[in-house]
């Protein structure tokens, strides 16, 4: 998902950025961009990411807890819990669009890397304003804490809606209420929303029910999206430097 997400961004802000200097007259300087812009180009960026990305979420998520549909009485029967299996049986039973359960508030999710990436331009620019003699480039380790502290921002923001997506995703609504959670959600939440989900929550657990399980996602996302902003630079230079040496070899060719 988050290299899902940083090949759109890429893309989507690249796209903006040269449509706003064709506009420019020659030689003028881009202005950076506003954070409005900033969060924009990372919403647009992050519902692709979720088109593409959310059937191996919807798929993964029923793996980690199990399959629910093992005949009763039968625990020793071997269950064949591969990521195609998983697929099939979710088209099976609610269709092809099974596989994007969770698209509502996975969109509305978009907001959490798109509030990541705003916040670490913004920080960054900043950072690099503050130091004029400076090669324009942020230290890897600079990098790392910013994208730490920026993602870790964007999680405590949503994740009441990242709780809500990953219970509609593994039809466990209810499976606190002592229901078999695959076949009580079938059932009786086909239709259970994000906000249906947090109103219960609510109800049972009060506002620290929407908060479970955090300290976990923190140190995941944390951990993976402030490793990709440590690397992203360093893989950027070797790249641009590999297209250089591409073109000079066909030249000289």
């Amino acid at each position: 998902m988050q290299y899902a997400y940083f090949f759109f961004y890429s893309f989507v802000r690249t796209s903006y950025i040269k449509r706003l200097t064709s506009k420019l007259a020659p030689g003028s300087k881009l202005p950076p961009l506003s954070t409005a812009a900033e969060l924009l180009l990372g919403a647009i960026a992050g519902a692709l990411a979720q088109i593409f990305t959310i059937p191996v979420s919807v798929i993964a998520t029923r793996q980690q807890i199990g399959r629910s549909d093992k005949p009763e009485g039968d625990s020793t029967e071997p269950t064949d819990d591969s990521f195609l299996s998983v697929a099939r049986e979710i088209i099976r039973e609610e269709g092809v669009t099974g596989l994007w359960l969770g698209i509502k508030p996975g969109l509305v999710l978009t907001v959490n890397p798109a509030i990541t990436y705003g916040m670490f331009e913004r920080i960054k620019s900043l950072v690099l304003r503050a130091r004029p003699g400076g090669n324009g480039k942020m230290s890897p380790w600079l990098s790392f804490f910013v994208g730490a502290f920026s993602k870790t921002l964007a999680t405590i923001v949503t994740y009441p809606y990242i709780m809500a997506k990953v219970r509609i995703q593994a039809r466990t609504a209810a499976g606190d209420e002592g229901q078999n959670p695959g076949s009580y959600h079938r059932e009786h939440s086909k239709n259970a929303g994000a906000l249906d989900i947090l109103a219960r929550v609510w109800k049972r657990e009060g506002f620290v029910g929407w908060y479970q399980g955090m300290q976990a996602q923190i140190i995941k996302a944390v951990l993976s999206q402030a490793l990709l902003f440590m690397s992203k630079e360093q893989f950027e230079h070797w790249a641009l430097a590999i297209m250089i040496f591409a073109t000079r070899f066909s030249i000289a060719r």
